[in-house]
């Protein structure tokens, strides 16, 4: 079952019966769990973003597919939807509930905290060492760091211009993780290069940048992008969610004069309108994650230590070029190549201080 917005408590008793419904038959008839249920609710991107929450909700799609399990969804269409929203899916008698995004906090550990026999996941919570102990809340992070960081190389590496532009949705760590590793790829470049690619939207070392205000106004976007474009920038990544969206429409629009790098997930998947002009894309793998630890909870295998993606694990990287595959030299793509060995091999330090760490 799938409710919109905060205004789901009045809708309650006549949806639980149609939220327990069993999804299409998975062939995995035998091992069905047919009563379990995960839950998931979303930040006010929306689970149509084409990237962060769409994603993550793909992992549980998966899972209700392929272990015949149950599903709710809530989509917040706002920052105050969150603890209504989560009650709901408390009250929907759910067995594990997955929050997307550092803006769940709050709400996720507060209802895990009043809710001992549920277990929890979310995901992006930014800082792991500050978050509250509890034994049924998973915490699900990504160092994109990393895996930016080998995108600010490429685009570097790719600008005619000399000049690439980022912006952010808002300005909290699981954005600004992307801006500091791009920030610090196209750094690199400049230092092996004897080069002077500089970044536009974004000072690593200020933590001041240009943000769009939110994750929702596509148009907002594009103005946003438009604003980093006309200070010449040729290729924009954009960490905003929907409103990146408008990055992208900035580029297509320019007739082939501004390329893009998406984030979160492959965005010649995700946004296929916008393919011809996306060089690649900084994934991390949510949809796994997500899927991972519903399966754990489904098996009585899960746990409460944080998971981080990274380069090494396969949790986060670059997607394939697609459109630009033989427009890259190959020689750019095997120093990428190489950057993330020794990203690795700890050859290469990523300094953000956004990345997750994990309490010692």
């Amino acid at each position: 079952m799938y409710l919109r917005g905060a205004a789901v408590a009045g809708v309650l008793a006549l949806a639980v019966s149609a939220c327990g419904s069993k999804p299409a038959d998975s062939g995995n008839a035998g091992a069905a769990k047919k009563d379990f249920k995960t839950c998931m609710v979303s930040d006010s991107g929306g689970f149509d973003d084409k990237s962060f929450n769409q994603t993550s909700y793909k992992g549980q799609a998966d899972a209700v597919k392929k272990l015949n399990i149950n599903e709710a969804k809530v989509e917040s269409k706002s920052d105050n939807d969150y603890p209504t929203n989560m009650t709901a899916m408390v009250a929907q008698k759910c067995n594990i509930i997955v929050g997307v995004g550092f803006k769940l906090n709050d709400s996720t550990y507060k209802a895990a905290q009043a809710n001992a026999g549920i277990k929890f996941a979310l995901v992006d919570p930014g800082d792991l060492t500050t978050l509250p102990k509890a034994t049924n809340v998973k915490p699900l992070a990504f160092n994109t760091a990393q895996s930016s960081y080998l995108a600010g190389y490429l685009a570097a590496g790719m600008t005619k211009s000399g000049k690439v532009g980022t912006f952010g949705g808002i300005q909290i760590p699981t954005v600004t993780i992307f801006m500091d590793g791009f920030a610090e790829g196209v750094k690199h470049y400049n230092e092996v290069k004897g080069k002077n690619v500089q970044v536009l939207g974004w000072d690593e070392a200020t933590q001041k940048g240009l943000f769009a205000g939110g994750f929702e106004d596509k148009a907002k976007g594009q103005t946003t992008a438009q604003n980093l474009v006309t200070q010449g920038a040729d290729i924009l990544f954009p960490v905003a969610g929907p409103s990146g969206l408008g990055a992208l429409q900035a580029a297509k629009t320019s007739g082939g004069k501004v390329n893009a790098i998406w984030v979160d997930t492959d965005g010649c998947e995700s946004a296929a309108e916008y393919c011809s002009v996306l060089l690649t894309s900084v994934f991390k793998g949510m949809d796994v994650a997500v899927e991972d630890v519903i399966t754990a909870a489904v098996d009585n295998k899960f746990d409460p230590a944080p998971y981080v993606g990274t380069l090494q694990n396969n949790g986060t990287g670059l997607a394939p070029y697609h459109e630009f595959d033989g427009k890259i030299p190959g020689d750019l793509k095997s120093e990428i190549d190489q950057l993330k060995k020794d990203i690795i091999d700890g050859k290469i330090t990523v300094a953000s201080k956004a990345q997750p760490k994990t309490a010692s």
